[in-house]
């Protein structure tokens, strides 16, 4: 559907939980990647007028509790920025709407429920004359989406971290390990000629020894599964081969998506795959590092006994947690994450409000040291 520009206003139902209206708010400001300002200082304005400080900065929004006594820090993480609409719309995807206890609109699910939810569980903590231990600290980052995320940046300037929860949509269950992104293209190289003449014994096709390469895929990197992710992944997403109808190509390439578990480094990923395979391989992008929460972890018990209803589980999608993988972190929030990025994206209204009492709880628990 064509959508309008600037979109139409629509009333914020006033008995909406303050959470979820805040959630309507932020939906109702596009903040595609890298135009993330006007929401920003939307939150800007609404922490003001609770008596927070927020800093806004190129990098992030942040805003801080800090305890009565030392203890450790908390981050609360999560994005402001949203994929674009796409198309197979029902409905304006930048006016929120409410139907059958869902907030519909883009971002609903992915990430501003989480974020909605964070900033009133912190208000909730400040309300009530602040924390006692510690510090807790919300980080909010751009362009999440895209290859640009601000969160790498963002990090050196918070200071000592030792715990994270990020905000994604997880349906409020608890992702212990999140899988890595590595892709790589494969290169095969053989002779150019005219294609009746491919008989001969000397002649070397690229687009044959590249599909034989291809077929190898789902038996490589099965030696060491990951507990809970299982075995990485490999899909073709690419294939590029042809100069002419009659002639061999001289090469051929395919492009993979990995998604990858913390049983293997992308060094050793890559190693396998070259010593596997005729092709050239050459890595594209390796960044994307799998994460997962420490086996000592102090954050989990007290995530798990703010929701014990929450299972642990890994996730395969990623997100800025590669950037906190040094930290006690678990990825948790709202919303399914099977609605992230689809036309007509919608996160159930009770999730919001759980997810507010959850980050509030679950932030006592952890800087308080109890579990």
């Amino acid at each position: 559907m064509a959508i309008a520009e600037p979109h139409a206003a629509a009333r914020c139902p006033a008995d909406l939980p303050e959470e979820v209206a805040l959630l309507w708010a932020l939906v109702e400001t596009p903040s595609l990647s890298g135009q993330e300002a006007d929401v920003a200082q939307k939150i800007v304005a609404w922490a003001n007028a609770q008596g927070l400080s927020p800093i806004c900065d190129d990098t992030s929004l942040r805003i801080e509790l800090v305890g009565r006594t030392a203890g450790p820090t908390l981050a609360l993480v999560s994005h402001l920025d949203v994929v674009p609409p796409g198309s197979g719309w029902t409905r304006e995807p930048f006016v929120p709407s409410l139907e059958a206890g869902r907030l519909y609109g883009r971002g609903a699910c992915d990430a501003k429920a989480s974020v909605a939810a964070m900033l009133c569980a912190l208000r909730d903590l400040h309300a009530q004359g602040g924390i006692e231990r510690g510090r807790l600290l919300i980080v909010f980052g751009y362009s999440e989406e895209t290859r640009d995320t601000s969160m790498g940046r963002a990090v050196p300037l918070c200071g000592a971290l030792d715990a994270a929860i990020i905000g994604e949509p997880t349906s409020l269950d608890l992702a212990v390990a999140q899988r890595g992104l590595m892709v790589a293209e494969l290169r095969a190289t053989g002779d150019q000629r005219h294609a009746a003449y491919v008989s001969e014994s000397s002649y070397r096709s690229a687009v044959l020894t590249l599909a034989a390469d291809l077929v190898k895929l789902p038996s490589l990197l099965l030696d060491r599964p990951h507990p809970i992710l299982g075995q990485p992944s490999i899909a073709p997403t690419m294939l590029e081969a042809g100069v002419a109808r009659n002639m061999t190509p001289p090469s051929a390439k395919a492009l993979l998506d990995l998604r990858t578990t913390p049983a293997w480094t992308h060094a050793e990923v890559g190693a396998a795959l070259r010593s596997a395979l005729q092709s050239e391989l050459h890595v594209v992008s390796e960044r994307l590092v799998p994460c997962e929460t420490p086996a000592e972890s102090r954050l989990l018990p007290a995530m798990q006994a703010a929701r014990p209803t929450g299972r642990a589980y890994g996730s395969p999608t990623c997100s800025d947690w590669v950037f906190l993988r040094h930290l006690d972190a678990v990825k948790c929030g709202p919303g399914d994450s099977l609605r992230s990025h689809t036309a007509d994206e919608w996160v159930a209204i009770e999730q919001v409000t759980a997810a507010r009492h959850f980050y509030r709880e679950a932030a006592q628990r952890y800087l308080a040291g109890v579990p």
